[in-house]
């Protein structure tokens, strides 16, 4: 993808910190720990908007105490692994939930 595309995902993840603040989430005991998930989840969908076997647009991530944890849907199995590869690589990630469905 063009870097413009990654720079707006990387934006576009930044902003929906910002504007969740410094809400801490169930479990979490501090608000570092949150910044961290944050950071994680935002670089997970920038790797995605740099691939293109990922539809970065299809997929959610949502991260707790290091543990990545992938939605929504892939066109295939390939897309589906790929994904989760991605997110593995991540530095920071602890362990991956991978609960993409392929259509």
């Amino acid at each position: 993808m063009k870097l413009s595309h990654v720079l707006l995902a990387v934006a576009a993840a930044t902003a929906m910190v910002q504007i969740t603040g410094c809400a801490v989430a169930r479990d979490q005991q501090t608000v570092g720990a949150y910044v961290d998930d944050a950071t994680i989840t935002t670089r997970v969908k920038a790797a995605y908007a740099k691939d293109p076997t990922v539809a970065a647009t299809s997929i959610n991530v949502e991260t707790l105490n290091g543990t990545v944890q992938l939605s929504g849907f892939a066109k295939s199995a390939a897309e589906k692994s790929a994904a989760e590869r991605l997110a593995r690589d991540v530095n920071g990630v602890k362990s991956v939930k991978n609960d993409i469905v392929v259509r």
